[in-house]
């Protein structure tokens, strides 16, 4: 299989959020998020995330077809949830870049993608003027019930490309898991680098 693997911005956005929107509701299934997707939800977030100057989506095809995406987007275009945390650990808002979604595949993972969704990503936070890049992480117990045998965090990929986890510095979201009656509160942990 051959894989592009290219950043999309501005008008180009609209083309591509209803691939990702998809691609979240798969993807998310799996542990760490057992995250019961809804394409309502998808559709509203995903607009509002596409309507910010200087964001982008850097898109994983297989020919035509859209196998992984990755969003960034600066953070003071994001909602005062996502905000409060590192801005209460002192970042600089303004030249945060914020790190959403990473999606892939299951079949094409292992194979540099994730390092080409950070690089461009962090291209495009740099020419957008971020001293900092952010992302959160869902927090799970090693013992988690739907935790599969075979589940590896990527803690030590995220440590590769120079991220860390700031201690005590994390978000909750709501959203409904996998086998649940209505939506619940999630801790995510936020990673961050400079740029």
């Amino acid at each position: 299989m051959t894989v592009t693997v290219a950043p999309v911005t501005g008008a180009g956005l609209a083309e591509v959020i209803p691939a990702l929107a998809r691609l979240r509701i798969a993807v998310f299934r799996d542990f760490p998020y057992l995250y019961d997707g809804d394409a309502a939800y998808e559709a509203d977030y995903l607009a509002d995330f596409a309507a910010a100057d200087g964001a982008v989506v850097v898109v994983a095809r297989d020919g035509t077809e859209i196998v992984g995406a990755a969003t960034a987007a600066p953070l003071g275009a994001q909602d005062d949830a996502w905000q409060a945390p590192l801005a209460a650990a002192g970042f600089d808002i303004a030249r945060t870049f914020y790190f959403g979604e990473s999606v892939l595949l299951e079949d094409y993972r292992g194979q540099g993608i994730g390092h080409a969704f950070f690089d461009h990503r962090e291209a495009q936070a740099r020419a957008e003027g971020a001293a900092h890049a952010a992302f959160c992480s869902v927090i799970r117990a090693a013992d988690h019930p739907q935790r599969p045998a075979t589940y590896r965090p990527l803690d030590a990929f995220w440590r590769g490309r120079g991220y860390a986890p700031l201690d005590g510095v994390t978000a909750w979201f709501d959203w409904k898991s996998i086998g649940g009656a209505e939506e619940e509160r999630h801790q995510l942990q936020y990673w961050t680098r400079r740029l």
